[in-house]
């Protein structure tokens, strides 16, 4: 019978390049290699049979008599996971060693120390490789007791292990049974190679000792750069930790999870893979990344975005895609595994996104304000892709399109989509005046004064008193969050507070935001979904922003009460508190950071009695919304 831990009993090692989840059992069921987005090596969290996986845990017969904790060594990535048993205390310690390099590395190493500390312990591992996502075979070749290489079509796993623990095979498997006692330790180490390359040098435990030491040194160093003090240090350091793992460090993009195929509802088809750059999340995290002391990986991903603006091939969708691969490549096609099962019968499991094809014009916003955040709008050639990006826009703005949340139903004219319209030509005319850089000022004012006027005009609904998802709907929509973070409308306007009461009405449940809801928006697919985590942190940010800060700090303790036991979020929380989705969501851990700063900065100012200031913009005061709004009064009424 397939088995599949809760998607929150994980924790993640990574070396900048790739990934891999660990669940509180010691089985690796999720490792792609040699990138984020690779073809599985162990992928039984998708199909527990047919996926592969490697399991290096406590061999103790009787599982009840024996306690499993999992952590993190503190501000490191080094995944311990403890077995407490009555015969003695034992752990695996996964790590692996960062790969802080412009260059990819074809070769990925992911080591696991097991140890005991009191009294003794047999240990157990098996080793069962599926390549390319279980699709094809692989061949073992048994070079000693200690190393065995696994040879896959194109990529090669070698296993290694120190004295003391022989790998016997076990048909085109490894297994292995070794005891330790207090003070003694093993280790085994799995390389990813390419196919035919040299067996890796032997590992010594002296050696992997070492390479634990530096490891654990590269990340506290690097957490050193994080200029947060506040009152929610471990959490934030925590995400500021995954979004770094998350991050492809060859070029500074970073992925909107380590996974594929995770369910928003188990059992339902909205499965989807996202282990690629969107611009819109990457974009959003280039300004918390600034505010948090990490400049040098935010002006990475800001040099990777400029690189993919071509004023001279523009698709479909315009000088940009929404998503790309790590390195750029646009290519995205999506393909259904349907010889996986899918975690807990999930289908079907899909490899590529189609949304790459879509056309979602708020992506020229968020591109926009990371090109010029933080006062700095690069060379003269960032200029003019900024420039040529905001030309199309005045274009082919007033258009529908598929909106945020990547809807398959069809396109709208989505009022989040308009905000960030209006950001686009905000920021450019603030940065063409501000650097006295060449433009076509006076038409980028009119379009951004056009486009307030009409979200003001459409997207406000008179009887909702707020604005909603589209122009054509009553429906509400937590993406409109943003609207005071970005400079559109002051939090403490009577629109915006109508608003986010209308919201909290609705789309809240004690804390929890749903992005919209469905039934009264239909998206185009089957089933339900759970809440989304991300806008639940966008709403303690609202909260903060507007002057709430009692209920803000109340709904941010209980969304950490749904980190899992390393501190870590996927994308949704299900109905029973439950994980769901893609695991774990960078853009999550992105605004629990921003919520965490926003809220720290109101209950500092309202210690000190400082007034409110939005975000270093000057407040829209007093924002006029009309008396009557024919576009969609009577829409869904």
């Amino acid at each position: 019978m397939n088995r599949y831990p809760p998607i929150a009993e994980h924790g993640m090692v990574g070396d900048l390049q790739t990934a891999a989840l660990v669940s509180s059992d010691g089985t690796i069921d999720w490792w792609c290699t040699p990138r984020f987005d690779s073809p599985s090596i162990f992928a039984s969290l998708l199909d527990s049979e047919r996926g592969g996986h490697c399991r290096l845990a406590a061999d103790f017969p009787d599982e009840q008599g024996m306690t499993v904790r999992q952590l993190y060594l503190s501000d490191t990535a080094i995944l311990v996971t403890r077995f407490m048993t009555p015969g003695g205390v034992g752990e695996v310690a996964d790590f692996m060693a960062p790969i802080d390099s412009s260059a990819p590395s074809d070769g990925h190493t992911l080591v696991r120390v097991a140890r005991v500390v009191r009294g003794s312990l047999p240990f157990a591992l098996t080793c069962r490789p599926r390549f390319d996502y279980g699709r094809a075979p692989h061949t073992l070749s048994q070079i000693g007791d200690h190393s065995v290489r696994f040879n896959g079509p194109g990529r090669d796993l070698h296993l290694q292990s120190t004295t003391g623990v022989t790998l016997d095979r076990d048909g085109s498997d490894v297994t292995a049974r070794f005891t330790l006692s207090a003070g003694q330790a093993a280790a085994v180490v799995l390389t990813s190679t390419s196919g035919g390359g040299p067996v890796p040098p032997q590992p010594t435990l002296e050696g992997i000792v070492d390479a634990l030491e530096t490891c654990r040194v590269f990340w506290q160093s690097w957490l050193r750069s994080c200029t947060y003090r506040g009152r929610w240090q471990d959490m934030v350091n925590r995400s500021a930790i995954t979004l770094k793992l998350l991050t492809y460090a060859p070029t500074g993009a970073p992925i909107a999870a380590a996974t594929m195929g995770l369910p928003e509802q188990p059992g339902g088809e909205r499965n989807w893979d996202y282990r690629y750059t969107w611009v819109r999340d990457a974009s959003l995290s280039v300004r918390a990344l600034i505010d948090l002391g990490f400049k040098e990986e935010a002006h990475a991903f800001r040099r990777w975005l400029r690189e993919r603006i071509n004023p001279e091939g523009f698709a479909s969708t315009g000088p940009l895609q929404i998503m790309y691969r790590v390195d750029g490549d646009p290519h995205l096609v999506e393909e259904r595994l349907d010889h996986l099962e899918g975690y807990l019968g999930s289908r079907p499991v899909r490899a590529g996104n189609a949304a790459a094809d879509q056309l979602q014009l708020d992506i020229y916003g968020e591109a926009s304000d990371a090109l010029i955040v933080g006062g700095d709008i690069g060379a003269i050639r960032g200029w003019q892709a900024l420039s040529d990006v905001l030309d199309w826009l005045a274009d082919n703005w007033d258009q529908p399109d598929e909106g945020i949340w990547e809807t398959r139903g069809g396109r709208q004219n989505f009022t989040y989509s308009r905000l960030m319209t209006w950001v686009a030509f905000d920021r450019g005319v603030r940065a063409a005046s501000e650097f006295s850089r060449p433009a076509d000022v006076a038409r980028w004012t009119a379009v951004r004064d056009t486009v307030f006027r009409q979200i003001v005009e459409r997207g406000w609904h008179h009887k909702r008193q707020a604005f909603v998802q589209h122009y054509d709907t009553d429906v509400l929509d937590a993406s409109l969050l943003l609207m005071p973070k970005v400079g559109f409308v002051s939090p403490h306007d009577p629109a915006w507070i109508s608003t986010l009461d209308a919201m909290e009405e609705e789309l809240v449940s004690d804390s929890l935001v749903y992005r919209y809801d469905p039934k009264a928006s239909p998206d185009g697919l089957r089933g339900s979904e759970g809440t989304f985590n991300l806008c639940s942190f966008f709403y303690v940010e609202a909260l903060a922003r507007s002057g709430r800060l009692n209920q803000a700090r109340h709904a941010f303790d209980k969304m950490l009460t749904y980190a899992n036991h390393v501190g870590l979020f996927a994308e949704e929380i299900g109905p029973s508190g439950e994980q769901l989705g893609n695991f774990p969501q960078a853009f999550t851990h992105l605004a629990l950071v921003t919520a965490a700063m926003a809220l720290d900065e109101e209950m500092q100012k309202a210690e000190t009695g400082s007034r409110y200031v939005d975000y270093g913009r000057q407040p829209t005061h007093g924002l006029t919304v009309p008396a009557e709004n024919s576009g969609s009064d009577d829409a869904g009424s």
